[in-house]
């Protein structure tokens, strides 16, 4: 499972959880249904959104097309009920799309497994197969699935001409093009199309931040192994990659206020909350920590009382990012009122870019920033992270990874583990049951209210009912 919106289960109350996972279960089955078993593999957290779009702007109407699920393993071999339909039919279709275009990357790239040919010969494969029958569904649906493939398409061009000086956001242009296409589509399914503008930039917004987070997580692994990143390709610091995800973040909740939904709970909760907590949630496991902020939607007769309570709580030394209080312009991590700005302190652990010849003053954004003999972890906005890099456990081989996955899934060691061990990867994970990153004795989300400020019906103490 891939995406960066995850949320915790401590965050959604019962009725949201319960629409979660059916939309979750949905897109796996809808892939199944129509694409075959192999296609599950493309079941991702983030393709779902494109599903809870279409029904949260249809309500009622789409909600009643649900159907219950037969038991299934990841679901502790309960039943469920779960979506169907065209908005299930699309997430599939653009998961899919998508999937067939990152499976060629990586086989371009030579990334891991892929370099062996017998292994990039198969995937290429598969990503053809995948991608003509996403365009097959897409088409059925009324979506011309080309507008994908061709800006995808797009990004290897934009790639090999990007450098030092070239915008970060000339880079991520193609996701935000796909992006931008598959969620106006939502509209026009669910019979709302005076929605497809708002969508489409809600869409491009959202796509931009999926791809500068994606390199956010990847971008130690990728100066390490020299792999081609786009924060480090065009030079794009670490407060400057967070601005951006900010802007983007608030960016998608200004756009969806312009959409009319008949239940929008799910979709703020997804696109407003959980967006906002993926974007220091990244920064935070890249080894940046952020100020903790409130959540950006209060309820009524909180207000103040919380913003007196983060007036004081982002500062000082060792992050990066900003106090923010509902729509409140960006400020200084020390809480002073300063519109649009930035802070001038640079988080611990990094060193502006040294300028100049000699050694240790090469490109401090590549691979071997000094030259060689330099220590590649060094130098540069994206140098060590403040305490260094975690540690890596021992990697295996892609069967023995298999079979070791087998046994984690199979013991529920991957759910209910404290920590385990990635067998692919070597890093430690928190089990997926204990991987909370909120402080769990919130309220879990009042289920009556819309969490746009306007909330009368809960007075649970917390920044906001969803």
């Amino acid at each position: 499972m891939f995406g960066i919106i995850r949320p915790c289960r401590h965050r959604l109350s019962e009725g949201l959880r319960d629409a979660w996972m059916a939309h979750l279960c949905g897109l796996c089955l809808a892939l199944r249904d129509d694409h075959g078993q192999a296609a599950r593999v493309a079941t991702n957290y983030d393709g779902l959104i494109i599903s809870v779009l279409v029904e949260a702007q249809a309500g009622q109407t789409a909600k009643a097309g649900r159907r219950k699920a037969g038991p299934c393993p990841l679901r502790g071999m309960r039943t469920a009920e779960v979506a169907r339909g065209e908005g299930a039919r699309l997430a599939a279709a653009v998961s899919l799309v998508l999937a067939s275009a990152k499976m060629r990357d990586h086989v371009e790239d030579g990334d891991g497994v892929f370099a062996r040919k017998p292994v990039a010969g198969g995937a290429r494969r598969i990503a053809g197969r995948w991608a003509r029958q996403g365009g097959d569904t897409g088409h059925d649906l009324g979506f011309d699935t080309a507008l994908l493939t061709e800006a995808v398409g797009r990004q290897g061009e934009i790639e090999a001409l990007a450098g030092p000086g070239t915008s970060v956001l000339t880079v991520t242009e193609p996701t935000e093009t796909a992006t931008g296409a598959a969620f106006a589509h939502t509209a026009v399914l669910a019979g709302r199309p005076d929605n497809a503008e708002s969508l489409a930039e809600a869409g491009r917004l959202f796509g931009r931040l999926a791809h500068l987070l994606d390199a956010v997580e990847d971008v130690w692994a990728d100066r390490e192994s020299g792999s081609w990143n786009p924060l480090l390709a065009t030079e794009t610091g670490p407060d400057e990659a967070y601005r951006l995800c900010r802007d983007a973040a608030h960016g998608i909740k200004l756009a969806l206020r312009d959409v009319e939904f008949e239940d929008k709970r799910l979709v703020h909760t997804l696109l407003v909350h959980e967006v906002e907590r993926a974007v220091d949630r990244t920064f935070e496991h890249a080894g940046y920590p952020v100020p903790k902020r409130g959540n950006s939607c209060s309820v009524k007769g909180h207000e103040h009382k919380k913003a007196e309570g983060r007036a004081g709580s982002g500062s000082g030394q060792g992050t990066i990012g900003m106090q923010r209080d509902g729509d409140v312009a960006f400020g200084i991590a020390d809480g002073t009122d300063t519109a649009a700005s930035w802070p001038q302190q640079s988080p611990p652990g990094w060193q502006p870019p040294p300028t100049g010849p000699g050694p240790g003053h090469g490109n401090p954004f590549g691979p071997n920033p000094g030259g060689p003999g330099s220590d590649p972890n060094q130098g540069g906005p994206w140098g060590t992270p403040p305490g260094g890099q975690p540690p890596r456990g021992r990697r295996h081989n892609p069967l023995i990874g298999c079979l070791i996955w087998v046994g984690l899934c199979c013991t529920c060691q991957a759910c209910c583990r404290e920590e385990y061990t990635n067998p692919c990867t070597g890093r430690q994970h928190k089990g997926a049951c204990r991987d909370c990153d909120c402080d769990c004795d919130c309220c879990s989300a009042c289920d009556c209210c819309d969490c746009c400020g306007d909330c009368d019906c809960c007075d649970c103490g917390c920044d906001c009912g969803c």
